[in-house]
């Protein structure tokens, strides 16, 4: 597994990791810390404590909409889902985070890192 980003570098790119993983299928918060550390090879790491507001400031902007459902196991689970208006801000933002890295590849040769 590799080192964690820090994360002040990480929180930029949990915007971008949530509506990704959500634009795939609805999931619950823990679920969605564990995908981002999954996913990334254990390089994004987020806490649930850190990705809670970040999940309520994306629904407060109407990218999400969350429901609470059932769970037999234990403890009801809070479900996130993409919303309309948050698959709209997706392809923009992925092409802001491309632009991003392919600026800094052309400024410091990250690529060749």
């Amino acid at each position: 597994m590799k080192k964690p980003i820090p994360s002040k570098i990480a929180r930029g790119s949990a915007e971008l990791a949530i509506l990704a993983l959500l634009d795939q299928q609805p999931l619950y918060g823990f679920e969605i810390c564990r995908l981002i550390e999954e996913n990334s090879g254990g390089v994004l790491r987020f806490t649930l404590a850190s990705l809670y507001p970040m999940l309520y400031e994306l629904e407060k902007r109407g990218w999400l909409t969350a429901r609470w459902e059932a769970n037999e196991q234990g403890r009801d689970r809070r479900y996130y889902r993409l919303t309309p208006d948050g698959k709209k801000q997706l392809a923009p933002l992925r092409r802001e985070w491309r632009d991003f890295f392919h600026a800094l590849d052309q400024l410091a040769g990250v690529s060749r890192a």
